[in-house]
């Protein structure tokens, strides 16, 4: 078992074990610590010093998401001045390096370095805001990424070579050009990217958004549903972003326990079927060779009265049946006893066989 070790943050006594980091610690305790690159489903780097925290003894400050408690009775201060003078001084950096124009960016109210200049009352950094003047790459379908933007958290990187394993993003270059480059600094769309869109979810600012979010408002604006993709039978767990009834976005919830925030191109990209002119909101039956609106009763008793004839005319193996995998095991088992049952037919196939 792994050693427990007692130990003091901001005054308070609090537990933890062998390997579990300050951050962690705190964050079970009810003590908050502010961070940017740090994701609880990433690996922790320590790239942003946001988390800074200072342990009496160290002669500097820690990252708290990639310091772990190693002995009994560190004492640990996460919101003295020497830190929140250092905290600050990091996110004024951040701000300065970088074309983050607030009111203009759709991520407005859901960015988190936004959320940390309120946090820390920065109104404007102390140095002269320059930025490198990249041009917006829409070479991918679905995303858009800007640069401009980027505080090189690397999130993107570590989703996309962690969760994903897609191996597409990485940093590129050195010192004051480091950049985020994806398949060897060509654009997304020259990439290998499959468009799962997990460097949209973990992205914490403007820098990687949908394509098809833009037009639509604001993050502030946005009400979230939780809902279940409707793409396989898997049963990923999605949150529809809507403004005003309509959905504008769609991401993973990281609470789920089927997929844990991550989403498949389609899941998290494929929602404009929703409003598309041609998209079917109720049944049609036929007459004389033209289609016409009627009532699901009426179309349920012509589905039956259909099965019924052909059965009757021609024998039950007149019938077939193809289940979709779009669907859950139990609705696809409810509709094999359906053929075989009711139908009495064992013509039944799977659309994933083909």
């Amino acid at each position: 078992m792994n050693r427990e070790f007692t130990i003091t943050v901001d005054g308070r006594e609090c537990k933890a074990v062998e390997g579990q980091t300050l951050l962690d610690t705190a964050k079970a305790a009810g003590i908050r610590i502010p961070t940017l690159c740090h994701h609880p489903r990433l690996r922790n780097t320590g790239a942003c010093r946001v988390c800074v925290v200072e342990v009496e003894g160290a002669r500097a400050l820690v990252p708290s998401c990639a310091t772990p408690v190693d002995r009994d009775g560190m004492v640990v201060h996460t919101g003295n001045e020497r830190v929140l003078k250092a905290r600050k001084l990091t996110v004024e950096l951040l701000i300065a390096s970088g074309n983050h124009d607030c009111p203009n960016c759709h991520s407005n109210g859901a960015c988190e370095l936004q959320n940390l200049a309120q946090e820390l009352e920065i109104e404007l950094p102390r140095f002269p805001v320059e930025h490198p003047a990249y041009l917006a790459d829409n070479s991918n379908p679905m995303i858009v990424r800007d640069l401009n933007k980027c505080v090189l958290c690397g999130r993107c990187v570590r989703g996309c070579q962690e969760v994903q394993v897609n191996q597409v993003i990485q940093f590129g270059f050195r010192g004051p050009h480091s950049k985020i480059v994806t398949g060897g600094d060509v654009g997304y769309g020259e990439s290998a990217c499959v468009f799962c869109g997990e460097c949209v979810q973990l992205c914490p600012v403007g820098a990687i958004s949908e394509k098809q979010r833009t037009p639509f408002g604001k993050a502030w604006e946005e009400k979230q549903v939780r809902s279940v993709c409707t793409y396989c039978g898997t049963g990923c767990v999605v949150k529809l972003h809507t403004i005003h009834g309509r959905v504008v976005r769609v991401t993973g919830d990281e609470e789920a326990e089927v997929n844990h925030g991550s989403l498949c191109v389609k899941g998290r990209f494929g929602y404009d079927f929703i409003y598309h002119e041609d998209r079917l909101k109720e049944p049609l039956v036929r007459e004389k060779g033209k289609l016409r609106k009627a009532t699901w009763d009426e179309a349920f008793q012509r589905v039956a009265k259909g099965f019924g004839r052909i059965k009757e005319e021609y024998g039950p193996a007149a019938l077939a049946g193809l289940s979709s995998a779009r669907v859950t095991n139990e609705e696809n088992y409810l509709f094999m006893k359906f053929m075989r049952t009711v139908l009495s037919t064992q013509n039944v196939d799977h659309c994933a066989r083909l």
